[in-house]
């Protein structure tokens, strides 16, 4: 190992801190405020970063909320957990997976910064690209659960169960936000019992 080397991590830890909470600190401003309100000078004066060293780590706004969403996304999707249920055939794991995925309900934070998301796809090109580039990673890891499950189900059956995991997630999203004294809990058996059911027939 080179002096330069080992000087090299510390330099890179830091780096790594400053990112992580300039992260933190740009998604609860997103989360308070929303994307459309919230500047780069803010994002600077609330994580005492300077706008300089923001813009070396990131192009724009748009490149902050697609690294916020690519730490999410992976962590949500957990891939790593689906690969070994797949491969070891394990159809209990995967529709546990496929429930967590479609049905885990995302805390009051993490509600709002889809919402938010989702409202401004509709008016940001960056951002719409990103969301498809997150809904087609979604449709993959369900098209590879389902394929795992229903190997003779044809792609379009596939692709219509997967449209209704995620209609249905994104259901339970928006019904919390606007519906929170909602019992949610029988919601959420119902739902999990109407899936079960679509993917017993997507099998048959």
């Amino acid at each position: 190992m080179t002096n330069e080397t080992a000087l090299d991590r510390p330099r890179a830890a830091k780096s790594a801190a400053r990112r992580k909470h300039l992260l933190d600190t740009a998604r609860n401003l997103f989360v308070d405020q929303g994307f459309h309100q919230t500047g780069m000078a803010q994002i600077a004066a609330a994580s005492g970063i300077a706008v300089g060293q923001i813009y070396r780590d990131f192009a724009n706004k748009e490149a902050i909320i697609a690294a916020i969403c690519e730490t999410e996304i992976t962590a949500w999707l957990d891939e790593e957990t689906l690969s070994a249920a797949v491969a070891a055939n394990d159809r209990d794991a995967i529709l546990a997976w496929i429930e967590r995925v479609g049905f885990e309900e995302p805390d009051c934070d993490d509600r709002r910064l889809m919402c938010e998301l989702l409202a401004e796809a509709g008016r940001n090109p960056a951002i719409n690209q990103m969301h498809t580039k997150v809904d087609m990673r979604l449709r993959d890891s369900l098209g590879a659960a389902l394929g795992s499950l229903a190997p003779a189900a044809t792609a379009q059956r596939h692709a219509t169960v997967a449209d209704f995991i995620i209609a249905m997630s994104w259901g339970m999203v928006a019904l919390r936000e606007l519906s929170p004294d909602s019992d949610h809990e029988t919601l959420h058996a119902r739902l999990s019992a109407l899936l079960r059911q679509e993917v017993a027939a997507l099998e048959d």
